[in-house]
């Protein structure tokens, strides 16, 4: 049972990030700023989708302000001059996120345990970091 559990959080998150690739935003949603962005996630028990749910969460997107400029001089010195470029950068997060649970249902009126899964509640600009998941 856990097994199958963490296999369908598994799938779910792969499920989320293939919704979260760039490619499938349109230039012409994206407005300026961090907001929240409705997605349909559909979570399956197995490849087949034997048992299914499907819940709407929230994701963060959108763009945040970031430059780049010559480093001072005594940057240039401290790293030996191979610290030649300054950059500034924040990146759009989930600054509040929050569980919601998705029902699994099954063939033949068969119910599967609920899940919990994570949607975004607000989001911001904040200073970028490599993935914490």
């Amino acid at each position: 049972m856990l097994q199958s559990i963490s296999h369908i959080c598994l799938l779910a998150l792969m499920s989320l990030l293939m919704l979260f690739s760039p490619l499938g935003w349109s230039k012409e949603r994206q407005t300026p700023g961090c907001h929240l962005y409705p997605i349909n996630v559909t979570i399956r028990s197995d490849r087949r989708g034997t048992c299914k749910g499907t819940h709407l969460v929230y994701a963060c997107v959108g763009y945040c302000e970031s430059s780049a400029f010559p480093s001072r001089y005594s940057v240039l010195v401290a790293s030996n001059f191979t610290h030649n470029i300054t950059s500034a950068s924040r990146c759009c997060t989930i600054s509040k996120d929050a569980k919601v649970k998705v029902r699994l249902d099954c063939p033949r009126g068969r119910h599967y345990d609920e899940i919990e899964i994570l949607t975004a509640k607000t989001c911001r600009c904040d200073m970028c970091r490599k993935s914490r998941y």
